[in-house]
């Protein structure tokens, strides 16, 4: 029987692909700021995306979607990612910004 992905591999997965794309994935965690996001994204030219890590499946709680709500409003990029697709997907998301700001968007 082949075991049920965890929110930690996904996670770590995450990071890994961050890296590989030259950016950091910070662990985020804000005393006295309960539902924060797990991850902070830092990518080339000042592009910051918080990540919410869930067990595939998964939803955020009431009040992580506060927070969520509350940096969203700020400006910044939220994602809420459930599975390794889902990294891959901001993954190239992220390259399409990227083909964007250099001007040859496809």
């Amino acid at each position: 029987m082949k075991s049920q992905i965890r929110e930690k591999d996904i996670e770590s997965y995450l990071v890994k692909r961050i890296k590989d794309i030259g950016g950091k994935a910070y662990k985020f965690i804000s005393p006295g700021n309960a539902g924060v996001p797990d991850r902070v994204i830092l990518l080339q030219h000042g592009v910051s995306i918080f990540v919410e890590l869930k067990a595939p499946g998964k939803k955020s709680t009431a009040l992580q979607q506060v927070q969520q709500k509350k940096i969203s409003e700020l400006g910044f990029w939220v994602q809420v990612i459930d599975s390794k697709q889902r990294v891959d997907e901001l993954i190239e998301m992220v390259g399409k910004l990227e083909s964007i700001r250099k001007g040859d968007a496809k």
